[in-house]
């Protein structure tokens, strides 16, 4: 007979259960058709943006990129160090086809904002949405996402710098496999070496769990400060969660202020993403 299941285990199993259920309900959210647009003006260009009063603030030394594992992923395509702006980034990865991904997109995803953000926000994967429109973040998740950035933190959207883990979109709004994480991740390596973000807001279970390499639910992630090359990264929940589950608003507002607070933004006293 085999020993008897502990606490531990059945506590355990009961986690990963939870934290399944939360991958289920950020699934294919970003690919229903948005209520209205998001407009033209709100969406951050190549080139980098007058800066504002409340960017002024936050503004301060950028961290040194830590050296190790990274620069590894970013030696799997030769001449990818080379690349020292986005444009040059996005023009080294082309018409895509390093991964089973390619014939399935409509448009590659690179990103958006501020070239030199002090923040950044990394989702998972593009919508049907942003594959139709080659930008993340525009379909309902995006939307919301920005009344976070622009409600709650009093910024334009085009003072961070957005972007996924996956430049492609996953057939159904799957979530990416290994191996195409492995062809996308020097990618994002490299946009964060480019930007050299102050903080970085990972958004969602799998975008968390792909750039910190652990599989803690994101229930238990959110909240707490954790460390890529270097700087410091806030999980948090996805917006698309936020869609099925408006009752946690007022945790991921927890987590901006946190950004906030590391930033030196000035706290509004309501915040849209808290409502």
């Amino acid at each position: 007979m085999g020993s008897a299941e502990s606490p531990l285990d059945r506590r355990t199993l009961v986690e990963s259960l939870r934290d399944y259920v939360e991958q289920i309900r950020e699934e294919g959210l970003e690919g229903l058709p948005a209520s209205s647009t998001v407009a033209p003006g709100a969406i951050a260009k190549a080139s980098a943006p007058p800066q504002t009063a409340r960017t002024q603030a936050v503004e301060a030394s950028k961290p040194d990129i830590a050296p190790g594992p990274a620069v590894e992923l970013i030696s799997k395509y030769p001449g990818l160090e080379k690349a020292s702006t986005l444009d040059e980034l996005r023009e080294f990865i082309g018409d895509c086809t390093r991964c089973k991904l390619a014939p399935c997109r409509t448009n590659l995803v690179f990103g958006v904002g501020n070239p030199s953000a002090q923040l950044m926000f990394v989702g998972e994967a593009p919508g049907a949405d942003e594959d139709a429109r080659g930008e993340p973040f525009v379909g309902r998740a995006g939307q919301l996402l920005t009344d976070i950035i622009e409600r709650g933190m009093g910024i334009s959207r085009s003072d961070v710098y957005i972007c996924n883990v996956i430049k492609c979109r996953p057939p159904d709004n799957r979530n990416p496999e290994p191996d195409e994480v492995a062809s996308c991740e020097p990618f994002l390596m490299r946009q964060i070496d480019l930007v050299r973000p102050r903080a970085i807001v990972g958004l969602g279970t799998f975008a968390v769990h792909a750039i910190l390499k652990i599989k803690t639910p994101i229930s238990k992630l959110r909240g707490n400060w954790h460390e890529l090359r270097g700087i410091r990264m806030m999980p948090t929940f996805h917006p698309a969660y936020l869609l099925r589950n408006p009752g946690d608003k007022r945790l991921v507002w927890a987590d901006i202020q946190e950004v906030m607070k590391y930033l030196g933004m000035p706290i509004p006293r309501r915040g849209g993403s808290s409502s």
